[in-house]
């Protein structure tokens, strides 16, 4: 980073000041731990020579301060994945449900950018398509941060919702689903070479909310990646290059994990991945009537406080789906 040309590609560097941020906090977090333990062994060797009921509560809390803190280290180094410790791209899209599905993909959306504030990750919406009479259709969104894709990527697959309907005149209990996707972000030279002649780009006014300006000028971007098919949008930015550098970010994105995706052998995989959007395939229930309960069906996970989950509280879910994740891989 000392090097007078390290500033010359801007965004080769902010991922290389990134990373560095990240290891500098590991670091430091590693020097915290022993400084605290140290600290309680002095605190031990004083309570031998006299009894302080004060200083035993207060080592005793430092001490679990300690160990929740080696634990948390520990969990990150089995987030060992070639992009864990990156950023990750999220999709929400809209599944069974109409209207309903549309406010619960509003819903999700509110959730995660919530986990990630909590996080103290930097949130990007790209990519937006309102509903048609409410809520969202489909967003795309960055999360930067330290391990955003090693935690984000325990939340892919479909969530259900199940509730009393707030657009529905009789007061119906109602079923709604929306799929998350989620993609490592990656750089743009090293993991996915993307040819131009494979490309069409097309701009276009953008739609819904976002300005007088916005709407006026052709800053939208539409490229689709024609050997696969793949269609990308962004239109969250005036620019018509801000739009199509991010709507290219996502999609060496989704260029990279369709290529994981053809690599993996298991069927079950395969079959996961054409899972339709609705009735049992969902990865995780969300249920506020005639009960209130949320269920990972993947770990058995249960949390009866509700509120708490949609309002960002997700790494009980998410720690547990990864442990088993990391258990299932041990044992093959």
């Amino acid at each position: 980073m000392a090097r007078p040309d390290f500033w010359d590609d801007p965004e080769r560097a902010a991922r290389l000041s990134q990373e560095r941020n990240r290891l500098t906090a590991e670091l430091d977090e590693w020097k915290r731990l022993r400084d605290e333990l140290e600290d309680c062994q002095v605190a031990v060797e004083l309570m031998e020579e006299e009894e302080d009921p004060d200083l035993a509560r207060e080592t005793e809390e430092r001490l679990d301060r300690v160990e929740a803190g080696v634990r948390r280290i520990e969990f990150h180094k089995m987030l060992s994945g070639p992009y864990d410790a990156g950023n990750a791209i999220v999709a929400i899209n809209a599944g069974a449900g109409g209207t309903e599905a549309q406010d619960w993909v509003q819903m999700l959306l509110r959730m995660y950018l919530r986990w990630a504030e909590r996080k103290g990750y930097q949130v990007e919406v790209v990519d937006e398509l309102p509903g048609d009479e409410a809520g969202i259709k489909n967003v795309t969104f960055t999360v930067a941060g330290p391990y955003a894709y090693g935690y984000l990527k325990a939340e892919e697959g479909v969530h259900r919702l199940v509730r009393i309907s707030p657009f529905d005149a009789q007061a119906r209990r109602h079923t709604s689903f929306a799929s998350v996707s989620v993609y490592p972000e990656v750089e743009e030279a090293a993991d996915v070479e993307i040819d131009e002649k494979d490309l069409r780009v097309d701009v276009y006014r953008a739609s819904g909310a976002g300005g007088q300006h916005v709407n006026r000028t052709e800053s939208a971007v539409r490229i689709t990646h024609l050997p696969t098919g793949i269609v990308v949008t962004c239109q969250s930015e005036r620019s018509q290059h801000k739009n199509r550098a991010n709507a290219m970010r996502v999609l060496r994105a989704r260029l990279l994990d369709l290529e994981r995706r053809e690599r993996e052998k298991e069927r079950a995989a395969h079959a996961a991945e054409k899972k339709e959007i609705a009735w049992g395939s969902q990865i995780r229930s969300y249920v506020l009537q005639p009960y209130r309960k949320v269920k990972d069906h993947r770990t058995d996970l249960e949390e009866g406080n509700v509120d708490r989950v949609l309002d960002g509280d997700l790494d009980e879910f998410i720690e547990a789906y990864l442990l088993r994740s990391a258990g299932a891989s041990d044992r093959t």
